[in-house]
């Protein structure tokens, strides 16, 4: 690939300069979704008594949680990729669409680390092993097409309007609780159910689930969806960023 040079530059100072004068460094991406998970299963586990269809409430959070963290902060992290690099964009041309897909590798790297929790989780608690875990990866590359899609999407509109950013932070938190991480879609009533449907974030967390701790074949008719959803969200968000390039080095 005739820009992977760049990619791998740009990823690599992404992931070095997050925490280069950090005493813990990479530490952090380990401890930040731990603590998360801690606090989480105390709160919904022993108070209001959220149970984790079949397997350790932590174990069944974290499976959630990890690939619901990758999300947000890959998006939070793409918005803002184009106008920190601004003098970048005014100084050389390659595709500016290289500046989002090294923030979500760098984020892919975070997410490989906190996966190493995720593993002691379940060895802790016995969760058996199985070849359906292998459906980790294409489960992965689906989310990770839909999340650079709106990675592009987002941050060509923040460069030239900045509320983007304080108005996607509200929908986040939204999406965020209807998103089944830190209950299962059984927990809500049957006649709401349908917006899971709809969500890419739901199909995606319910597959993992599926995969890793249920010991089955993910729900393929959702999965396609998801599939199908990301792949045409792609082409418009591409089309998108392509069509606005053109004006991002007189508006940085």
């Amino acid at each position: 690939m005739k820009y992977w040079p760049l990619i791998k530059k740009l990823t690599l100072r992404e992931i070095k300069s997050r925490y280069k004068q950090s005493f813990l460094g990479y530490f952090w991406v380990i401890l930040n979704p731990f603590f998360q998970m801690l606090i989480m299963s105390f709160v919904f586990s022993h108070i209001m008594r959220i149970q984790g269809l079949g397997v350790p409430y932590p174990v069944f959070l974290y499976a959630g949680l990890l690939p619901w963290t990758f999300f947000a902060t890959s998006l939070s992290s793409a918005m803002g990729s184009l106008v920190a690099n601004s003098s970048l964009i005014k100084k050389i041309y390659f595709p500016r669409e290289i500046l989002v897909l090294s923030t979500l590798l760098a984020k892919t790297f975070d997410l490989s680390l906190s996966t190493l929790i995720f593993i002691a989780l379940m060895v802790w608690f016995k969760v058996p092993i199985t070849v359906f875990m292998t459906l980790f990866i294409p489960i992965f590359i689906i989310q990770f097409l839909f999340t650079f899609a709106l990675g592009l999407l987002l941050a060509s509109l923040n460069l030239f309007y900045r509320d983007v950013q304080y108005l996607f932070n509200l929908v986040l938190t939204l999406w965020f609780y209807l998103t089944p991480v830190i209950y299962s879609v059984e927990f809500f009533p049957a006649r709401f159910r349908w917006i899971f449907k709809i969500n890419p974030m739901s199909v995606f967390i319910n597959a993992y689930r599926k995969v890793l701790l249920g010991g089955s074949w993910p729900s393929f008719s959702s999965l396609g969806l998801g599939v199908l959803v990301s792949a045409v969200f792609f082409i418009f968000s591409y089309y998108v960023f392509k069509k606005l390039e053109k004006e991002f080095a007189d508006v940085v």
